[in-house]
């Protein structure tokens, strides 16, 4: 049975999106197979792999809202192994339409239950918010993993994040946990980026993941051709640090 693992964040810039898209790539090159879900209205996740969520006729939004099949929603993308169900524009009035709709919590889950077996892994990433789209998207998952910037005040934003776990696994999901937390834009020039490492692995111990995503201009910069960092710069700091966090991920039963 595939892993699906939340990629969450209450607060966007955390490089939750970058992570989505390379963690996914770099599972791929690993030959296992990847199914990426873009559940943010903004679908920086789709375009990132260069795909337009508003030109895809089946998207995240018509499965759902029960208007399609998740599976019709499959785009291949440039990388073997990596497959995407698109978000665009239209996944933006979805929270207002779930309200009133039954196990709207679940909608989610119950359109990948019979796809979770086709992939290896299911990544799912979510809005930066803690509204109807992330609850499904953690009610759907077997783990959260959470990126850290490493930048002031970055503990303090997790305690709604936090919250919003526990009361997923209180009332929707209580087989939901931690699967990790991930470090991202640390300057080892920066006292700040150190002290806020030292503060996460006080807090959350051996959660925190040994691999800590660097800024890194090509990171930065590939989203915009549409490519992951494996495919944009294979040879840059940001892609050895996801091939790292891709071989964590994987050991991690």
């Amino acid at each position: 049975m595939g892993r699906v693992i939340a990629i969450a964040s209450q607060k966007g810039g955390v490089g939750k999106t970058t992570t989505a898209i390379n963690l996914g790539a770099c599972l791929a090159q690993e030959s296992r197979r990847v199914l990426l879900i873009d559940i943010d209205p903004q679908g920086n996740a789709s375009s990132g792999l260069g795909i337009n969520g508003n030109d895809q006729r089946i998207t995240t939004y018509e499965a759902l809202i029960g208007d399609a099949e998740l599976p019709q929603a499959i785009v291949s993308t440039a990388l073997a192994n990596l497959d995407v169900v698109s978000a665009g524009q239209r996944l933006s009035g979805a929270e207002v339409e779930l309200v009133g709709m039954m196990a709207r919590e679940t909608r989610l889950k119950t359109c990948l239950a019979n796809t979770r077996d086709d992939y290896d892994f299911v990544l799912i990433d979510s809005p930066p918010s803690l509204g109807l789209l992330t609850v499904n998207a953690l009610t759907a998952s077997d783990s959260v993993l959470i990126p850290l910037q490493c930048e002031y005040l970055a503990l303090e934003g997790l305690t709604q994040l936090i919250g919003a776990i526990r009361l997923v696994q209180d009332h929707l999901n209580p087989e939901l946990r931690i699967e990790g937390v991930l470090l991202t834009m640390f300057d080892a020039r920066l006292n700040l980026s150190q002290q806020v490492a030292d503060e996460a692995r006080k807090f959350f111990a051996e959660r925190i993941y040994k691999t800590m995503i660097p800024r890194n201009v090509r990171l930065s910069e590939a989203p915009s051709f549409g490519k992951p960092i494996v495919l944009y710069d294979p040879h840059s700091t940001g892609a050895d640090s996801y091939r790292e966090l891709a071989r964590e991920v994987m050991n991690h039963a």
